[in-house]
């Protein structure tokens, strides 16, 4: 999402004391370093497993193998193959009256390695079956018995009950592509989009890159992806997210939208308790594959920390209160007693104190938050003198659970306005007044005085679908299983004998009054910039798509190439996100939709001579052209991401290459990522549409470019995410958002369009098929308002 924004504006700044003969040290010890913070997560992780009785396995499977060992030695059999007798040998001999001692102890060892060792066999098949992924290439809806064959044994080594981290020591390492596929491929993703001189000078510079470069940094690579987890993600959080140097609000933050607050901060915490247990399920792609769940562990307890020159993550492994920010004030709200968690209506008791509290904010104390929307650089100077001058109040909000926003205005959609109260919600989400937001936690709960509510969910620590997952876990939580009373409060009793949310104090030095009004400035004139337009788009959604047999989301992606196209009179590139949690550590990859084969299609729906028939043929090309880019992607062997690690390795060398600092020069004029709808069964979007998330969106990724998500609600309708500059001339969210609904009706004309001939053809009678019918709409029906070409 938010990602492609900081893929632009990252300028690595690497140092070393090497000299010039040792410039391959510091790469050599980044290597060491890299794989030696994988080898402190594994630990970490090894050790919270063991402790909460998950690792190797559970402790019943033990008691179970070491239960039939014994009672096999009972009816004198030895599966031990005279092993055991062996151990009991080895054992320091207690006299006769521990005889049976020693051979229970024997029987013991002997079942605890026998149990270790078929688990790692377990762990080592699993490794191997997750290492195909012939499965994801096949065409949709079919599967070859070969792949039926997989899938069975995955799920036989999978075991009945997986936990959230359970696939963990089972995902295969992310391969690092050849350097001259990828090469290739780039080269043929910047062919629509370059003229035929600055293709040929950039094919140029690729074949000098490819003779004097590519060896030795492909060669580190390798290495890297021998020795760490992952030969890319840490690099992508480091250099993108942590070494970036610009505000984080609207440039390193998303948002998601909700209906309602009530019980959020108990589901929420809910969803905590369930992560901190493993009792989340992991997530199954297509039902059946795997994905890494690296990425849940710092959903909570977690704070951006700024830098001078790198920020850095801090995860505790718990914390027992939320911050909560209401009118300029600061308040440490516990969630936990002694006894456990705040019933729902304890928290709701605890919130009103807080709106019911009547001392006014301390001078500053109002616009102090506006120092996390400032560049990153000021705000950790700036923050060496508050953790001086208030580090208790420092502490209560960086420590926080999570950050709670009480606005004191309302928000969400109405029915008087529905679509400027629909944009004004978007942008209250993303960028609010620039100081009732700390964008430093891992996310903020923001709730309206409307009951109306959302998420601003700061980008580096994890990827949209973990907070998605986590978002939708608390709205179908605070709807369907907590609920309310009669009388609107959270059911329950309230309890008076809890204290008051304690009231933090800032003892702000003088010094930094002005870098609050500087912060303060800045965040007000990014939020004023920031054009956002959300619009449901009804017309038809997912169903219509699937009858077409088509992927519904290269079909959005292709509308997209002809709105943006009618936008601007021209074609640019186009990053679209994918994950890559197919293998261990995996985060994104970037998927370059405008394709030879998508300018191809649009050209033809822009020329009044092609036929519906010939547009459509040309759709389906660039259809499966999509989703042979976006299946090479999430199977590890897309371009982006191993350009950008080979660029990383060229900075730590010292080396100039020309074509790689091209790549790295390019800009984004359409960032587009879906929203994925991961737990569907949680709703009823038929009976109850309203308690469905509305998806969320992010700021651009180029000053005169646009930002779009989209996310199918339902079966029946696609909501759009649009964001834009205003200070651009050639942008603007509402004129692309009219683009983007003609370009559907257009597509989806022309499979209509098709149908209807092909039962002319077949002698049908077309009055009887009412049901898949569009308003009427043909393509071009509605004239463009094309921009200058520039």
């Amino acid at each position: 999402m938010a990602e492609a924004h900081q893929a632009v504006g990252f300028r690595p700044s690497l140092t070393s004391d090497a000299g010039e003969v040792e410039l391959s040290a510091p790469m050599l010890q980044e290597i060491y370093l890299s794989g030696l913070r994988s080898w402190k997560r594994h630990l970490s992780r090894f050790w919270n497993d063991f402790l909460t009785g998950v690792f190797p396995a559970s402790p019943l499977s033990w008691l179970f193998l070491f239960s039939a060992i014994q009672l096999a030695w009972f009816l004198q059999l030895d599966p031990s193959l005279g092993l055991m007798e062996k151990i009991k040998e080895l054992l320091p001999d207690w006299g006769g009256q521990h005889h049976r001692l020693r051979g229970v102890l024997a029987a013991a060892l002997f079942a605890s390695c026998l149990w270790g060792a078929l688990i790692f066999t377990l762990h080592v098949a699993l490794r191997l079956l997750l290492s195909y992924h012939g499965w994801l290439l096949q065409p949709h809806g079919a599967m070859s018995s070969r792949t039926k064959t997989w899938l069975a044994l995955v799920r036989i080594f999978s075991g009945r009950r997986p936990m959230l981290f359970s696939y963990q020591r089972s995902l295969p390492r992310q391969p690092v592509p050849s350097v001259q596929d990828t090469v290739r491929k780039y080269l043929e993703s910047v062919r629509p989009v370059l003229s035929d001189e600055d293709f040929d000078w950039t094919a140029a510079l690729a074949r000098e890159f490819l003779r004097l470069q590519a060896s030795l940094l492909q060669w580190y690579l390798q290495l890297k992806s021998w020795w760490a987890s992952n030969y890319v993600s840490d690099w992508w959080e480091e250099f993108v997210y942590l070494r970036s140097r610009n505000s984080l609000m609207v440039n390193s933050n998303y948002y998601m939208m909700a209906a309602r607050a009530g019980n959020a901060v108990h589901a929420l915490l809910l969803y905590r308790h369930r992560l901190n247990r493993q009792e989340i399920l992991p997530t199954l792609l297509m039902g059946m594959r795997p994905l890494c769940s690296a990425q849940y562990e710092k959903i909570f307890n977690t704070t951006r920390i700024p830098g001078v020159h790198k920020d850095h993550i801090r995860h505790l492994r718990d914390s027992r209160h939320v911050a909560v920010f209401h009118r300029g004030r600061f308040f440490r709200l516990g969630t936990h007693t002694q006894s456990g968690l705040l019933s729902p209506r304890a928290l709701e008791q605890q919130f009103q104190r807080i709106l019911d509290d009547p001392s006014p904010a301390c001078p500053h104390e109002e616009h102090l938050a506006a120092l996390t929307a400032a560049p990153r650089d000021m705000w950790a100077q700036v923050r060496r003198s508050l953790k001086t001058q208030a580090q208790e109040a420092l502490e209560a909000v960086e420590g926080a659970a999570f950050f709670v926003s009480l606005d004191s205005e309302p928000a969400g959609l109405t029915r008087e306005d529905p679509a400027a109260s629909l944009d004004a919600y978007a942008h209250a989400l993303l960028a609010g007044r620039g100081h009732d937001r700390w964008f430093d936690k891992s996310f903020s709960l923001i709730v309206f005085s409307n009951g109306k509510l959302g998420l601003s969910v700061e980008h580096s620590w994890a990827d949209c679908p973990i907070s998605g997952h986590m978002w939708e876990f608390t709205l179908a939580t605070e709807c369907f299983q907590l609920g309310y009373a009669a009388d609107g409060h959270c059911k329950g009793h309230p309890d008076l004998s809890l204290p008051q949310p304690q009231r933090l104090h800032w003892d702000l030095p003088d010094k930094i009054h002005l870098s609050i009004s500087l912060a303060l400035r800045g965040a007000k004139t990014l939020s004023g910039n920031i054009d956002c337009h959300v619009f449901p788009f009804s017309h038809f959604g997912k169903s219509f798509i699937k009858r077409w047999h088509l992927s519904s989301d290269s079909f959005i992606q292709m509308a997209l190439q002809l709105a943006y196209f009618r936008d601007r009179g021209q074609f640019c590139l186009t990053y679209e996100s994918t994950m890559t949690r197919l293998f261990l550590e995996g985060r994104t990859e970037t998927v370059r939709s405008c394709t030879r084969e998508a300018c191809n299609f649009v050209r033809a729906m822009e020329d009044k001579e092609k036929t519906d028939p010939q547009c459509l043929a040309l759709f389906r090309l660039a259809v499966d052209k999509h989703q042979a880019l976006l299946k090479a992607a999430m199977s590890g062997q897309g371009v982006d991401r191993h350009l950008f690690a080979l660029y990383i390795v060229s900075q730590f060398l010292h080396l100039q290459s020309p074509f790689l600092d091209q790549v790295h020069s390019e800009q984004w004029q359409l960032a587009t990522s879906q929203i994925p709808v991961q737990q569907i069964h949680l709703f009823d979007v038929h009976s109850y549409p309203d308690y469905v998330s509305s998806g969320g969106g992010f700021g651009p990724a180029d000053d005169h470019g646009y930002g779009v998500s989209y996310i199918f609600m339902g079966d029946d309708v696609i909501t759009f995410h649009i964001s834009s500059k205003k200070s651009s001339t050639r942008t603007d969210s509402h004129r692309l958002g009219q683009h983007i609904e003609d370009a559907l009706l257009d597509v989806a004309a022309l499979f209509q369009e098709g149908q209807r001939l092909k039962r002319r053809g077949l002698g049908e009678d077309d009055s009887g098929h009412s049901r898949d019918s569009l308003p009427c709409h043909t393509r071009g029906s509605r004239a463009p308002t094309t921009a200058t070409n520039f």
